[in-house]
């Protein structure tokens, strides 16, 4: 498989800034890998949360993850603060795959992007359950 190239920020729906901490560094002077995840969650939940009505306690549907993937291209390092952006890629009955980019504040090129799934669940049975239409609508406007 041929390596990825870096996606530009005009491919980008939704953009939401991220202040890194302390703590996101490793012993490289770098922000970690698994780091990065956690920037595609907190883009994509608070996007779900702020447009798309979620109610993350009390929504008989949740999102669970069943796929995440990164690919890395430039470091990133506390204190500099990202931007992350976001852009859905397929929305199903129950399922949807969001694509992220992580950015340098003022770069225009990904310093690491990937993909993330949720399908979404009953809460209380965990089987698949579709969309409310609030949902639907807030994933639709930024395919």
């Amino acid at each position: 498989m041929a390596d990825p190239t870096p996606e530009t920020r005009a491919r980008y729906r939704h953009f939401l800034p991220i202040p890194t901490r302390w703590m996101d560094n490793d012993v490289y002077g770098h922000v970690n890998n698994v780091v990065y995840y956690a920037y595609f969650d907190t883009v994509i939940n608070r996007y779900l949360i702020d447009d798309g009505g979620l109610d993350i306690l009390k929504d008989p549907a949740i999102g669970l993850c069943v796929e995440s993937h990164c690919s890395y291209f430039k470091p990133l390092a506390f204190p500099d603060p990202v931007d992350a952006g976001l852009r859905v890629g397929h929305v199903g009955r129950s399922s949807v795959r969001y694509e992220i980019g992580i950015f340098a504040r003022g770069e225009d090129d990904a310093a690491a992007q990937g993909w993330f799934v949720h399908v979404f669940v009953d809460r209380q049975t965990r089987r698949p359950t579709p969309f409310s239409t609030r949902l639907r609508a807030a994933l639709e406007r930024i395919a």
